[in-house]
């Protein structure tokens, strides 16, 4: 039976390229400079000032489009895109139109090693970023700031292939992983180098033919996008049910309250009236320099992590978390190449060494290495050091550089595992503690937990839980 109604999303995602100078001028691309103190005659739009391609940008932008499974022709051209704003100092954006630099790329979303959506890329095409207006909160005047003026962007347009808000979050999160594992971008939301409108509309169950699409802007995370396309999609599907009509238009997410208010009715593209840019010649690509880029590419996040599924049996939603980071994902790889027991690294890399990692993408290396963390699993594994001595261990070695092993010795934290000498500690435990090993005797499985802990109490925690757990219960049998 189908659904009462279909929900349909698009997304146009905008990305800031890693370069360090803008698309066509040489002034630093650098977030969090002064107001307008990057800028020159060519991003102000001053009279006689001409445009020179960066051509850094068409490296990052020919990376970005194979790392998407797009098709790139080997002639694509700049275009004007011509509107009037306050933050457009040229009234008109350099940009691609009819001839963009890729189309008819792809991206699958997987659950648990399971395809559950392709994602068709209709386009990427290279454009300049405007400057940001500063509004004051009295509402009296607004300010604009031209250093983000002339930003390389690439924008990322896909087809209306989505069918709920959660996947249109899982859709952005593969595709961030995805360009961060590129180097293209550093993909930070909150600095505005990533960002994501979203085009949803909602159509009777069954049907083939798309409703009128609302574009929802001012989503500033990924958890916004999601929850502003839910409540759109609850607001539509309300005015449907009372014989309504969607009025195509541009809605903003106010994230305070939830909701989404009215903008303004929806550009066409005959409004922006493109027509090519004369002062660029066109984009000629070769095949040789296509190929070059493509062999260079990392192995992506989507096939890497359903390669350490397959190669190394941990479970795929494992395999997901540690390949959210290209970083992280190296040092799985590395670890279990000096400790080949995969699952063991898995669990203690997604639970206790994540823990400790609040950004992987550093600049400076992380003190805690992959070799260290495959030694710390040795010491378990050789009883050297209970669990949770080696999660202490971890603490400290991640903070100061310091060797597990080193750390073991110089604390004394040596396991202990003298049978003579922890079977001479049980027996004075159970002598102490009668009740406890009555309830055992009695069924209280418990019990034992508590006389164990005794034990390594009496050991400062030094003792093998293990040999403590198994001495204990040859006692108890015997009595």
């Amino acid at each position: 039976m189908a659904a009462e109604f279909e929900t349909v999303i698009g997304l146009e995602v905008h990305l800031e390229l890693q370069t360090k100078s803008k698309i066509f001028c040489a002034c630093p691309n650098r977030f969090g400079e002064a107001p307008n103190s990057n800028v020159c005659p060519v991003c102000l739009g001053l009279p006689g000032s001409l445009p020179v391609l960066n051509g850094k940008v068409i490296e990052l932008s020919l990376r970005a489009a194979l790392a998407l499974n797009c098709e790139v022709p080997p002639y694509s051209k700049f275009d004007r895109k011509n509107y009037f704003y306050p933050d457009l100092p040229k009234a008109y954006q350099i940009s691609q139109y009819d001839f963009p630099l890729a189309r008819n790329g792809h991206l699958d979303l997987y659950s648990e090693s399971r395809l559950i959506r392709r994602v068709q890329i209709e386009r990427l095409h290279i454009e300049e970023d405007a400057g940001k207006l500063l509004h004051g909160e009295d509402g009296a005047a607004s300010l604009v700031d031209y250093n983000r003026s002339g930003v390389p962007l690439v924008e990322i347009v896909t087809a209306p292939d989505l069918r709920s808000p959660e996947e249109a979050r899982l859709f952005l999160e593969l595709l961030r992983r995805t360009l961060l594992y590129t180097g293209v971008s550093d993909c930070k939301m909150e600095e505005g180098s990533l960002r994501c409108d979203a085009n949803i509309s909602l159509r009777p169950g069954g049907e083939k033919a798309l409703g009128s699409k609302v574009e929802l802007k001012n989503m500033n995370s990924f958890r916004s996008v999601q929850k502003g396309l839910e409540y759109e999609a609850i607001r539509q599907k309300s005015v449907l049910r009372e014989s309504g009509s969607i009025s195509s238009e541009t809605r903003r997410y106010d994230e305070s309250r939830g909701i989404t208010l009215e903008m303004r009715g929806k550009e066409e593209e005959h409004d922006y009236r493109y027509f090519p840019e004369p002062d660029l010649p066109p984009l000629i690509i070769e095949g040789s320099r296509l190929k070059e880029i493509g062999e260079s590419l990392p192995e992506l996040p989507t096939e890497r992590g359903l390669r350490l599924a397959r190669e190394y049996e941990i479970p795929p939603s494992q395999a997901e978390v540690i390949t959210a980071s290209r970083g992280l994902a190296d040092f799985y790889e590395e670890a279990v190449g000096h400790f080949n027991r995969p699952r063991l690294v898995a669990n203690w890399l997604t639970s206790d060494v994540q823990s400790l990692v609040k950004e992987w993408d550093k600049e400076d290396p992380m003190p805690f290495t992959a070799f260290r963390l495959a030694e710390l699993l040795r010491l378990v594994e050789d009883g050297a050091i209970s669990t949770r001595m080696a999660k202490e261990v971890l603490k400290e070695s991640f903070d100061g550089g310091e060797s597990p092993g080193e750390i073991v010795r110089r604390k004394g934290l040596a396991q202990l595992s003298d049978e003579k000498e922890l079977a001479s500690i049980a027996e004075k435990v159970l002598q102490e503690h009668q009740g406890a090993a009555k309830d055992f005797l009695s069924g209280n499985k418990k019990s034992l937990s508590f006389l164990v802990g005794q034990v390594m109490k009496h050991t400062g925690g030094k003792a093998n839980p293990q040999m403590v757990s198994k001495l204990l219960q040859e006692r108890l049998k015997k009595t």
